[in-house]
This record gives C-alpha cells, sequence and structure tokens, in this order.
C-alpha cells in the first residue's frame, strides 16, 4: 500500500517556561533605570558588610528578581525586598542598619563626619573606605587645609602652620610653663587649622553637601560644629592600642608613598602616642566615641555602624515586624522590588540649599 503523501504534523508545542527578563527596570516616579548589581552592592555596604559580601547579597537580590520574572520595579519595593534578602542571607542587624541608612537618603539637612586621631592610626584609609561604602563625594583633609594656609601665612606669622602635629614645639618662641611642650605646641597648631576647617564645614552645611573630614586636627571640643538642625554630625576617634601595630603602620607608610620616609615618624613615635593619650582623654570626657583599629574591615564596619546611628537616631524607627514570605510570582501590590538601591546613592541626593 503506498504511502500517504499527507505530512507529518509537527508534535503540538508544549507550554514555554517563562523567561526570566534580562533587564529589570528600576523606577522612581517616571524615571526608569535598569537594575544595577553594583550599585545594589555599594547601597547594601553602607549596613556595614565588606565588598565581598555585599555582592553576594546583591547577586541573591538579582537571583530573586529574575525568578519572580519582574520586568520592572519601584524603588520602594527595591529597598523592601533588599532589606527581605540581607535578613535572611546576613541577619537581622544588619538589614536594619540597610533601612536606617536608606530612611536617613531622605533627610533634608547634610551629614558631616568627623575622624579624628593621632598620626599614623588608618585616617584617611578608613575616611576614603566610608565616603565609597556611603556614596559621600566630599573629603577634607585638615593636613591639606594646614597645606594651604601655610601658603598664606609665612613661618614667622605663623610659625605653628610649618610643621608637623607632633614637633611644633620646636618652631615656638614661647610655651607655658607648667604645659607639656608636645602638647602645648600640639593645640597650638589645632587652634589654628580649625579657622579653616571651621570655613569648609559652614560652606557644606550652606550648600546641603555631605562630607568628612579627617585629620589629627579633629579635636574633640575644638571645632565649631552646626547645631542639629542645621546638620547631622557624627563625630569619633581613631585609636591604635597596640604600639607595635602603630609603629608597623610608618613604615607601611613608607612603601607606599615616594618621598614619606617613616624614620622621621619614628624618630617621634613617642610624642605620637603622647597626642594619641590626650585625644583619647578628650574624647571620653566630651562622650565623642572611640574606635580602637586591629583591622581595616573591623574598624570600617564599626564606623560605618556608627555614623549610620549618629545619622538615624532622630529618625522614626522601622515598625517592628517579621518580613513577610517573598510570593514565587509578582504581584501588582506587593513590596517586592525597587530602584537600583537605589539608582543614585544616598550621599548624592540632592537636597535645597539652605539659608544662614
Amino acid at each position: 500500500m503506498p504511502a500517504s503523501d499527507t505530512p507529518v504534523q509537527p508534535p503540538e508545542p508544549q507550554h514555554a517556561a517563562r523567561v526570566a527578563p534580562r533587564h529589570v527596570t528600576v523606577r522612581d516616579g517616571k524615571a526608569g533605570l535598569p537594575f544595577s548589581k553594583g550599585l545594589m552592592a555599594t547601597s547594601v555596604m553602607a549596613a556595614g558588610l565588606p565588598p565581598g559580601r555585599a555582592f553576594a547579597v546583591a547577586e541573591a537580590l538579582e537571583s530573586r528578581l529574575h525568578a519572580q520574572g519582574s520586568s520592572e520595579i519601584t524603588a520602594a519595593q527595591l529597598r523592601e525586598l533588599a532589606y527581605r534578602v540581607i535578613d535572611e542571607e546576613v541577619g537581622s542587624r544588619y538589614a536594619e542598619n540597610y533601612w536606617r541608612w536608606q530612611t536617613a537618603s531622605h533627610r533634608d539637612v547634610p551629614l558631616i563626619v568627623m575622624v579624628g586621631g593621632t598620626t599614623g592610626v588608618g585616617k584617611s584609609t578608613v575616611a576614603t573606605t566610608l565616603a565609597n561604602r556611603l556614596g559621600i563625594v566630599r573629603i577634607i583633609s585638615t593636613d591639606a587645609v594646614r597645606e594651604v594656609m601655610r601658603g598664606i601665612f609665612t613661618r614667622e606669622m605663623m610659625p605653628s602652620l610649618h610643621t608637623s602635629s607632633f614637633d611644633v614645639a620646636t618652631l615656638l618662641p614661647e610655651l607655658p610653663l607648667d604645659a607639656d611642650p608636645v602638647i602645648a605646641g600640639f593645640r597650638e597648631q589645632v587652634h589654628a587649622v580649625s579657622v579653616g576647617v571651621t570655613q569648609l564645614i559652614r560652606r557644606a552645611v550652606i550648600e546641603g553637601t555631605d562630607l568628612i573630614v579627617e585629620g589629627a586636627h579633629v579635636v574633640p571640643g575644638v571645632l565649631a560644629l552646626p547645631e542639629r538642625q542645621h546638620a547631622i554630625v557624627a563625630s569619633l576617634l581613631i585609636t591604635v592600642d597596640d604600639e607595635q601595630i602603630h609603629r608597623n603602620h610608618f613604615v607601611a607608610r613608607a612603601q607606599g608613598t615616594r618621598n614619606r620616609g617613616s624614620r622621621r615618624y619614628i624618630d617621634h613615635f613617642a610624642d605620637i602616642r603622647k597626642i594619641q593619650d590626650y585625644l583619647r582623654a578628650l574624647a571620653l570626657e566630651r562622650g565623642v566615641p572611640v574606635v580602637t583599629s586591629y583591622s581595616l574591615d573591623a574598624t570600617v564596619s564599626r564606623v560605618m555602624e556608627l555614623v549610620v546611628t549618629a545619622t538615624t537616631d532622630v529618625l522614626p524607627p522601622r515598625p517592628a515586624r517579621s518580613p513577610p514570605a517573598m510570593p514565587s510570582h509578582h504581584r501588582p501590590h506587593e513590596p517586592t522590588v525597587a530602584a537600583a538601591a537605589a539608582t543614585t546613592s544616598p550621599g548624592n541626593n540632592p537636597r535645597g540649599t539652605r539659608q544662614e
């Protein structure tokens, strides 16, 4: 019997599995940007997580988005989902820190972070890392302020500006008889530099710009800091209690820079330690937090926690509740995913300029 000429029909196609969208758009109002794992990791770092763990959280969040099959999400939903994922992946402490910082990003006054400490405790490294994790773009070193001022005032006019903070006494013609020369010289330089630093802080407040000030001249009780209604000020002091670790910092500094030898710092090491003791006593007297530094990650994590707490202690707390279980698919009114945590770093949020 001849074969049938009827063409063989292909089998009915099976229902195709839902394919995760290539991009998830995060919307804040009408504007929308693609979800960024890198931006989300930066946002999560504000909770105090190191970069590696923050990126792992961002990857878990991205996977959750794709599993839901959503192609679009709001910024508020994304923050809610990020809170849940952080809680699940690394714990409630970091989830609460994240939520508080996200809430604080909507404040209408700038954040001024004051990082003090004697020479060689790692202030610049901590301040740079802190700025990166909080999205703060303006950092001022008090040593840079001193350098500018010494270009204006000659050695004869203001001798305290023309040497290191631990060596000022050698340039001063007169010192109080009952004062320690190292501390007296240090205080002389601090008062001179504080004039320039105060003006830079004042400018940041007028512009509404977040700012980190770091340096040995950030001394508790000396600088004129803005009132709470004009700015949120987070002050702290970094110390290195272990003398050998502190000494090793100068050796590492010499290896990492071209013209900054360690010999001079080692020769004045006892004076540098004396200034640290003086700063610590002032901090304890004024209620300024003291962060003892042993490792960079631990120090940055503690500093982040102090800054976030100082920024949010005037904000209403997040209502206590257990995060609801995430749905297996997107529901229009379910808080799920939102703005690239958003698409703007917290430190760069625009604010209206205030008048003095």
